[in-house]
Parts: structure tokens; C-alpha cells; sequence
């Protein structure tokens, strides 16, 4: 536990001290997110808070913490770092669309291909070449969504971090076959730095080369959560994400609008422009996540009542959003 105290806290700290700096560099520079008719911000505020946030998680999950380095890890840092390259010059100058979603494809496919042999998400009920087809899908819609859902201040960052929290807490208590809890605390700590800087009234945001990336990374610790035989606690854990972004793409693809592009119809979105501050919304996304965070516990044992528990306070959470 000391270890893990001490392990969490320089990263932390370290992401703290560096995205302050960058921070600087940033406002220097005038790589400023600037307020539109989508945006949720009234002043200019500094993008590009995810270099020092990937940065600090890809270098601490190269260190030879057992002793040796994954293999696959290096394969999975290589894919995360050509995403942020990617990302991060799509924050200074907007790249098409299709070369985005290429480079994350190509990234989502390095993943899946360094996945344990014979993984298989719904356990040899479907070929497993269509096995694998989902598990891209679904890992490729989670980098896209968590980078929709990144827009006011400290969403994600709070996102980030209950789900790395319960990924501890679940590895903590039972044997889950898969990425060894450092991936997670690394990854936290390096987010609870970054949010000193991102808290209500935010001085900088991810930036797309932060909530892309971190979305990738996220997405890999959830699989293999799955993976493990934790399926219920995988979808749980993201629960509210997952529900407010699927819904909003869906009624937007409806009414034959480009799903790709900004816009401010979230639930979240809803909530700020009804009044409620950016504090109050994303602490009410908070509350909700610990809740799932026991409810992912509780999936372990009763993955149907987890479930429905996790849907249920879901709702009352959009339900009070869209109040």
C-alpha cells in the first residue's frame, strides 16, 4: 500500500509540475481553444494539457516495474504515441477526418493484435475473427467518445480517474488475469495532476492529443478487464460516457447530421447551458461514478443486478442533466 501511495503521488506530482509548465508554454505560444457556438467556455483557454498527461503514463509504463518490460506494452506505447503525434497536430491544425480515424484504426489493430492469444471477448460464441471485429469497434467508438464527452471542465478528468480507481479496487481484490494494477495507478496519477490545472474555472484542456490518447489507453485496460472474464464490470465502470455519447451519436445519425463533428447536444451540455455550472455537473458525474465503481465490485458477484443498478442511477443522472 505504501508503495502504491508513494508510486501514485509522483506521478501526480510530476503531472502536476509539467502540465503547469506546458500551461505556460501554451499561452505563450497562443494555442488557445477559443469559445464557439458548441463550445461550453466563455474565455479562451489552453489545449495540449495531454502531452505532459501521455507523456508521464507512456515513460512509467516502459519501466521494468517487475522486473522485466512487457513486450506488449511497447508495441501498445508505440500505438498510443503515434495517436497523440496525430492528435496533437490535429489540435494546431484541423486534419481530415478520414486521416484521424485512419491512424486510429491503425492504432486499435496493434492493440488487438497484441492481445493474449485466444482472447475472446464473448467466449467462443461467435468466430473468432468476428470476436475480434468487435473488440475494434468497440475500442474505436470508446476513443471517439471519450474525446466527445471531454468538454467542460474536469469531465474527463474525473472519467479517467474512477475508472482507473476501480480498476485498482477490483485488482486489489480479486485475481484478475490481465494489466497489472501499475497501468492504472500510473495512468490516475498522471490524470489527478493534470486536474489541479483543469478544475472549475479550468486553465487548460486534454486537447485532442490528450483525450484521444488517454481514451485509447483507457479502452486497452477495459478490454483486458473483459477479457478476463469481467465483462459486466468493464461496461459498468464507463457506464455514463458510454450511455450519454451511444445516445447522442444515435439521434444525431438519425436525423442524417455528421456524427464527427462538434456539437453541444450532450446531456452534459444540456445541463451547462440550462444554468447549472461546470462544478456542480461534473461533480454530480462523480458522485455517479463511485456509485458504479461499487456496482462494478458488486458485478463480480451479481453481474444482471449490477447491471441494472448501474443503468438506474445512470438515468437519474441524465434525468437530472437534462432538468
Amino acid at each position: 500500500m505504501t508503495f502504491i501511495i508513494v508510486i501514485g503521488g509522483l506521478v501526480a506530482f510530476l503531472s502536476w509540475f509539467l502540465t503547469g509548465l506546458t500551461l505556460k508554454i501554451l499561452k505563450k505560444r497562443a494555442i488557445l481553444d477559443l469559445p464557439n457556438e458548441r463550445s461550453s467556455h466563455s474565455v479562451p483557454v489552453a489545449r495540449g494539457g495531454g502531452i505532459p498527461v501521455v507523456a508521464l503514463t507512456l515513460v512509467f509504463w516502459a519501466l521494468p516495474f517487475r522486473g522485466t518490460v512487457d513486450p506488449a506494452t511497447i508495441f501498445l506505447s508505440a500505438a498510443a504515441g503515434m495517436l497523440a503525434i496525430i492528435s496533437w497536430i490535429d489540435d494546431i491544425r484541423s486534419l481530415s477526418p478520414v486521416i484521424r480515424l485512419g491512424v486510429q484504426c491503425a492504432a486499435v489493430l496493434i492493440g488487438v493484435y497484441i492481445l493474449p492469444s485466444g482472447s475472446l471477448l464473448f467466449q467462443g460464441l461467435m468466430p473468432i475473427w468476428l470476436d475480434n471485429f468487435v473488440i475494434c469497434f468497440v475500442w474505436l467508438w470508446f476513443v471517439n467518445l471519450f474525446n466527445f464527452m471531454d468538454g467542460i471542465d474536469a469531465i474527463s478528468g474525473i472519467e479517467a480517474i474512477t475508472i482507473c480507481g476501480g480498476l485498482i479496487i477490483l485488482s486489489s481484490i480479486y485475481q484478475i488475469t490481465g494489466p497489472d494494477p501499475w497501468y492504472s495507478l500510473t495512468l490516475g496519477g498522471a490524470i489527478i495532476g493534470f486536474l489541479w490545472w483543469n478544475r472549475p474555472p479550468a486553465q487548460i484542456f486534454l486537447g485532442d492529443v490528450g483525450s484521444i490518447t488517454v481514451g485509447f489507453l483507457l479502452g486497452w485496460l477495459l478490454i483486458n478487464l473483459a477479457l478476463s472474464g469481467y465483462w459486466s464490470s468493464a461496461v459498468i465502470l464507463p457506464l455514463y460516457y458510454l450511455s450519454d455519447a451511444t445516445f447522442t451519436l444515435i439521434k444525431r445519425g438519425i436525423r442524417g447530421e455528421k456524427v464527427w463533428q462538434a456539437h453541444r447536444e450532450h446531456f452534459y451540455q444540456q445541463a451547462v447551458q440550462s444554468g447549472k455550472s461546470h462544478a456542480q455537473v461534473s461533480g454530480a458525474i462523480l458522485a455517479t461514478n463511485i456509485g458504479l465503481v461499487a456496482l462494478a465490485i458488486l458485478a463480480v458477484t451479481n453481474p444482471f443486478v449490477a447491471l441494472g443498478l448501474a443503468f438506474s442511477i445512470v438515468f437519474i443522472l441524465i434525468h437530472w442533466l437534462r432538468g
